[in-house]
């Protein structure tokens, strides 16, 4: 049958039956989410950091003993005003960004490339984190449920991050579609198990948590110090904010109305739960525990061990942490994408694959995150102290950079406008009240980074801020390696190219067979300026060489180089030198390799592979073409 000309045939393959059928590049636009979906896409990260930002909380509060536990909920509501202040920034700035690209476009825009690579080495290391973290704290949850499976704790998350990566490569679309249904699950069991703490605390029915061993109290003293640590460490329940002004063109249109309203939602139910969440522990008594996670000792607690909606609590927590790597899953690739375009990392990252999506992002997050896990043996508190400081480094970056623009906004008249490369400048006759916004919520984000600088420091904080500057240069070397390339590419002042006066073409043969016979025929047609180069190590092989080049040479010249210590590829390479020395203006060198391939790839690990060998070491040579010259063997 005939296929038309919009139609491509491609064979059936496992690849294709995992992550679907190829889209058309005209698909993308319905490729875009609603409010809803987007809830679940964008918001999951920072929902499910409730499952653990009060333990974290809790963690560092047992330090100085049972009574400084009172303290998770005053700490609970400062990190509760200072999520209402991100949110209106990263407010202002999705409807001045309605293109995207967070903190990395704002910076870019308002505060210079420095800047802006450091914000983007910020959330790239956040989002990858975010994966490790996430997906370590479910597996929590469910050995918490099942302790048999602790010892498998690493296998179980590096399976499912292959589980998240295969469906992230069906496409933005399937995948929130996807895991949409687990997010709402979670918000439902979590918000009606507040709901339920609450009316068993107001009826004198709610009891304490027992049974539950305490990680290491009463080895500090309760310090400023100690509080300012456990405060930071809360911060993680702001991790994910920002998703949502990264992803602004993944909604559909009006996208920044769309997102707008997704961010505002998300944070009014990150502070009910967070806050209701953390009252219920401290009124029923709730320990940190590295066996049992405060998720699950208040579904013990109010619902009863083992009960089904107990269960379904820890059930869907798991799911909520699992789906929270799907916000990086969302975010990595297209910021990955935005970086790669303006040449800071490799330009892979800009291809979108058959579903439309940033394969080689998907690929490369989930391979750093899998390497983490495995490091750190999937546990999340070990995790935690390098989480959130990327977070609040990128979040000082875009309030800085948004503050910086509202300052320009108030130079202009009304009527004018400056485009920039990430939106357009635009009078504001409210610029002020922006600016104060972004300026406070940007001093704000600046002390809590400190903060957690310096608190987490010895925990491990240390390697992120190390990691950050190092990847920031790295950024700029790939820029300069990009910018060095363009340049030399060019055609701006290049002339016409010199034309070739002689073209010389060497071909290195193993033997006289069919392969170099093919070889020697298309260096014929290259030039008949030809010479065969043979390595001997036998005197008795090399006169068999010499018979058989007289009746299959056709007339070629052979050039037969001892070798009494029985090396080759040096010995073509002097060779070649030498024929370089002598080489004259205009005059070009070409070096064609004959290589057999066997019908199945797996024998070729039978053969010595001179031939790959020895074009890796002529690539290197500057001013020599090498053309490899494959000859295909059928059974």
């Amino acid at each position: 049958m005939a296929t038309s000309a919009t139609t491509v045939e491609r064979p059936w393959s496992i690849w294709r039956l995992l992550i679907g059928d190829p889209l058309k590049t005209a698909d993308i636009a319905h490729q875009t989410i609603g409010k809803a979906v987007g809830l679940a896409v964008f918001a999951s990260d920072a929902l499910s950091s409730t499952a653990y930002a009060t333990e974290e909380i809790l963690f560092v509060l047992v330090l100085a003993g049972m009574g400084a536990l009172n303290l998770s909920l005053p700490i609970a509501i400062a990190i509760a005003i200072l999520l209402a202040v991100v949110t209106i920034s990263y407010e202002q700035t999705i409807h001045a960004y309605p293109g995207g690209g967070g903190a990395y476009i704002v910076a870019r825009d308002n505060l210079g490339e420095a800047p802006a690579q450091t914000a983007g080495a910020a959330l790239l290391t956040d989002y990858i984190l975010t994966v490790s973290v996430s997906i370590s704290s479910g597996v929590a949850q469910i050995t918490s449920a099942f302790p048999a499976l602790y010892p498998w704790r690493v296998e179980i998350a590096v399976a499912i991050i292959v589980f998240m990566t295969v469906v992230n490569l069906r496409g933005v679309k399937e995948s929130g579609a996807a895991f949409s249904v687990p997010t709402y699950i979670f918000l439902a069991m979590t918000l009606f198990t507040v709901g339920f703490g609450l009316f068993k605390y107001f009826t004198g029915t709610l009891g304490t948590v027992t049974g539950v061993e305490a990680a290491e109290t009463g080895t500090h003293l309760l310090t400023l110090f100690l509080i300012l640590r456990a405060f930071s460490s809360g911060c993680t329940a702001l991790t994910g904010v920002e998703a949502i002004s990264n992803g602004i063109t993944a909604f559909k249109e009006p996208r920044s109305r769309n997102a707008g309203i997704t961010l505002i939602w998300m944070s009014g139910i990150l502070g009910v739960m967070f806050l209701g969440i953390t009252f219920l522990a401290r009124q029923t008594g709730a320990l940190p525990s590295h066996t049992e996670t405060v998720f699950s000792q208040l579904g013990r607690l109010i619902y009863g061990a083992g009960s089904p909606l107990y269960l379904i609590l820890l059930g869907s927590t798991t799911l909520i942490l699992i789906m929270a790597a799907n916000t990086s899953y969302a975010d990595f690739p297209r910021l990955g994408a935005l970086h790669a375009g303006d040449g800071f990392l490799p330009k892979q990252l800009t291809f979108r694959g058959s579903r439309l999506v940033f394969s080689y992002g998907i690929i490369m997050l989930a391979v750093v995150s899998s390497f983490l896990i495995i490091i750190f043996k999937a546990t999340t508190n070990a995790l935690i102290p390098l989480y959130a400081i990327g977070v609040f480094l990128s979040f000082t970056m875009s309030q800085t950079g948004m503050a910086v623009r509202w300052w320009k906004v108030s130079q202009l008249k009304p009527g004018d406008e400056i485009p920039q490369l990430g939106s357009t400048l635009r009078y504001d006759p409210r610029w002020q009240v922006k600016l104060v916004i972004n300026g406070f919520g940007a001093a704000c984000t600046a002390v809590v980074m400190v903060i957690f600088a310096v608190t987490k420091f010895a925990q491990g904080a240390w390697i992120v801020v190390l990691l950050i500057p190092t990847l920031v240069f790295i950024f700029f070397r790939i820029h300069h390696h990009y910018r060095h390339v363009a340049k030399r590419l060019s055609l701006e002042e290049f002339g016409a190219p010199p034309r070739v006066r002689r073209h010389r073409v060497l071909v290195p043969i193993s033997g006289v067979h069919r392969g170099a016979v093919m070889a020697l025929h298309y260096a014929r047609t290259l030039s008949d300026d030809v010479t065969a180069l043979y390595v001997s190590t036998d005197q008795a092989e090399t006169e068999k060489i010499k018979q058989k080049w007289e009746r299959w040479g056709d007339g070629v010249r052979l050039k037969v180089i001892e070798s009494p210590y029985r090396v080759l590829i040096e010995k073509i390479l002097q060779y070649v030198d030498e024929v370089e020395a002598e080489r004259q203006p205009y005059e070009m060198l070409t070096i064609v390799v004959p290589h057999f391939i066997p019908e199945r790839r797996l024998y070729d690990l039978l053969h010595a592979q001179t031939a790959r060998l020895l074009r890796w070491a002529l690539l290197g040579r500057k001013g020599i073409v090498v053309t490899d010259v494959p000859y295909h063997l059928t059974d």
